[in-house]
């Protein structure tokens, strides 16, 4: 694929995989890095803004076919110049800059790959990407992606032989290591800070016994259950935002219970739930988070506490949330003071709660040196087999990061994009329009060739 070129929209976590194995079958990948301009013009996109193209150079470090530029995706005669440069445009930058992406692509008749879900704003653009003639292959990362591949293998599998689906539920989770889950919310960041935080502003719909269950955003963690797939893991559950689509995405009409949830260690929930109801994940503009003011400051105004002093911010704090037990409540007391929230510590203004809670938290829960990450995905099928039969089967997929090498979230996430572009580009995948991978035609050679990398789901039946 030596005359083949790929423009690479980001330079974040889970990037360097895609590169190299892009670069490693002869493709040469421009990689593109926003510049500051986007934040002027958006104040929430933060997450590309504030890179320059230093991170897109030190991607491309060592890599013989790698090569980095500024580009702002947000000033389309300059997104055009890099787009019509190549055959195919990788887009990991924020979900909300996909379509503008697309957009470019369509324009200059070139295929686009992403890792993310398909939104609202890219579904519009199927009909313009027919016409150009192009494939936008999306959801092919971890979750969305591996998942997909292997739900859609076994439920194919049931239907074909005369089997029923009753019931699905898929839970996955990018977490520390358990010898390296050493903070109070036993958690460290493999993708974006925010993304992370913003997830846990979701509100969850799902199937359960045939009834559609809803659960607003504030009560998300309440939700949070106990959930067994190895005895070697206190892992806790909690559904997802909106299952209910995949009843006919999955085609799985015959499904009484379905959903798609998030894995995290014990503890998580219950202090999360906290930093809701204290209002430390909210959005909302403020102007004291605009000046660096200490924690304790900070922190006072958000709950609207008398004084900034630690008594009295910590009356404020029982005055919004519950505790279980004593025991709890000191746990996460711990954890609120290991955040700052109560010091003399100079916030990292950010203009909103999150923002400034973000800035914080990065750096305090990354990866130290010699610690790995753990991806942990399952799928548990209920099937109702042509005779009768009632069989429990899962899918799990559990991996540890390389702390010389890759985290596992960077591989599960990168090297099935690396594998999908060179599907696009090969004419493997060559469908158009605006897709995602739920049938066996596109899968099928995606699975095939993630095996080559060590890259599959482990299927059991449990009863």
């Amino acid at each position: 694929m030596s005359d083949k070129k790929v423009l690479l929209l980001g330079a974040g976590f889970v990037t360097l995989p895609t590169v190299q194995v892009l670069s490693d079958s002869d493709i040469k990948v421009t990689v593109g890095e926003s510049n500051g301009d986007l934040l002027s013009q958006n104040p929430d996109a933060s997450d590309i803004a504030c890179r320059t193209i230093e991170n897109a150079t030190k991607l491309c470090e060592g890599i013989k076919n790698a090569h980095p530029i500024s580009l702002d995706v947000t000033d389309s005669k300059s997104l055009d110049t890099e787009v019509e440069k190549v055959d195919l445009v990788v887009s990991l930058i924020p979900y909300e800059f996909h379509a503008t992406v697309i957009k470019a692509a369509i324009r200059a008749k070139k295929n686009v790959v992403t890792t993310s879900y398909v939104s609202p704003a890219m579904l519009e653009l199927e009909k313009d990407a027919k016409e150009a003639g192009i494939t936008v292959m999306n959801e092919i990362g971890l979750d969305p992606g591996i998942d997909h591949l292997y739900a859609v293998k076994t439920i194919n599998e049931v239907h074909k032989a005369g089997g029923k689906i009753t019931s699905f539920v898929s839970m996955c989770g990018g977490l520390p290591a358990p010898e390296a889950s050493d903070n109070p919310l036993g958690y460290k960041f493999s993708w974006s800070p925010k993304g992370v935080l913003l997830a846990l502003r979701n509100s969850a719909k799902y199937y359960k016994d045939g009834k559609v269950e809803e659960v607003p955003a504030p009560k998300l963690m309440g939700t949070a259950k106990p959930y067994f797939i190895y005895p070697g893991f206190a892992f806790v559950g909690y559904p997802n935002r909106d299952s209910t689509p995949y009843r006919e995405r999955y085609n799985i009409p015959e499904a009484h219970t379905i959903i798609r949830g998030t894995l995290r260690f014990q503890g998580f929930p219950e202090f999360v739930r906290v930093l809701v109801d204290l209002g430390f994940l909210s959005q909302e503009r403020r102007d004291f988070l605009e000046k660096p003011i200490s924690w304790k400051e900070a922190t006072q105004k958000v709950l609207n506490a008398t004084s900034d002093s630690e008594s009295e911010l910590v009356l404020a704090v029982n005055s919004k949330t519950q505790f279980a037990n004593n025991e709890e409540k000191a746990r996460i007391m711990t954890g609120l003071r290991w955040i700052g929230l109560f010091s003399d510590e100079k916030i990292r203004p950010r203009g909103s709660p999150l923002d400034t809670l973000c800035a914080t938290l990065e750096p305090k829960m990354q990866y130290g040196p010699g610690e790995r990450d753990l991806v942990m995905l399952q799928h548990k099928f209920e099937i109702e087999h042509k005779n009768g039969r009632k069989e429990t089967r899962t899918s799990t997929l559990c991996d540890y990061g390389d702390p010389s090498g890759y985290s596992s979230m960077a591989k599960l996430v990168g090297v099935p994009c690396a594998v999908a572009v060179r599907l696009v580009l090969d004419g493997t995948i060559s469908e158009t329009g605006i897709l995602a991978p739920m049938n066996p035609k596109i899968n099928d050679p995606l699975m095939a060739e993630l095996k080559k990398y060590g890259i599959e789901m482990k299927e059991e039946t449990l009863a």
